[in-house]
């Protein structure tokens, strides 16, 4: 989709000339955002995103998680190997050995021991590209998400919800990505709820 695209392309170089100081400033609000919603205080496993790009840095919160002693741990995505265009999640701690994708994007080096099944995370923080206040998204074009998290919507056949249990998806941008309203396309997976350094708006999905 066009629209899509060229809007896109305006918010990523928005969100590009904010300043060290006001990406400072992002990163140290979001985290005590997060801190204030109630979806995570009793979630264990909470995914989230290495900034790249731009996005509100998650480094503040990560930090905070690791220093919960020992009640919540963090994963990243990782593209996975085997299934094109997904995701796979993998634990993030302080000794993690990191990598760069074949997008420049850093991510825990590939190990079966430390695979989290999306299914047991309990959130995932997604960096949005754009958001409006309907709580639609735009990401960074690729479906990955998306197709990783499409179980979400209840459109894959699975007889018992505890056979797919779904994480709360809960986005994460600046303030200068919020849009009036975006173009909404049929595989976008919708939100929980969405985080910027001034406001968190949260979402019933129906």
């Amino acid at each position: 989709m066009q629209a899509r695209a060229q809007l896109r392309k305006k918010l990523r170089d928005a969100r590009r000339t904010l300043s060290y100081e006001q990406h400072e400033d992002a990163a140290k609000r979001v985290a005590s955002q997060l801190n204030a919603l109630p979806l995570l205080d009793n979630s264990t496993t909470i995914a989230g995103y290495l900034v790249n790009d731009g996005e509100v840095n998650l480094k503040y919160y990560i930090d905070q998680v690791w220093h919960t002693s020992g009640k919540k741990k963090f994963a990243l995505p990782v593209l996975h190997p085997v299934c094109k265009g997904h995701l796979l999640f993998l634990s993030y701690t302080q000794n993690s050995k990191l990598t760069f994708n074949k997008y420049k994007i850093e991510e825990p080096i590939l190990s079966c021991q430390n695979v989290i099944p999306v299914t047991q995370c309990d959130v995932i923080l997604m960096p949005l590209v754009g958001f409006d206040s309907m709580g639609n998204r735009l990401g960074m074009g690729g479906g990955y998400y998306d197709r990783t998290l499409s179980f979400t919507q209840n459109k894959t056949g699975f007889h018992s919800p505890s056979e797919k249990r779904a994480p709360k998806l809960v986005g994460i941008a600046h303030d200068i990505q919020e849009v009036d309203a975006l173009p909404i396309a049929p595989w976008d997976v919708p939100l929980d709820a969405i985080v910027t350094p001034s406001r968190t708006l949260q979402f019933t999905k129906s």
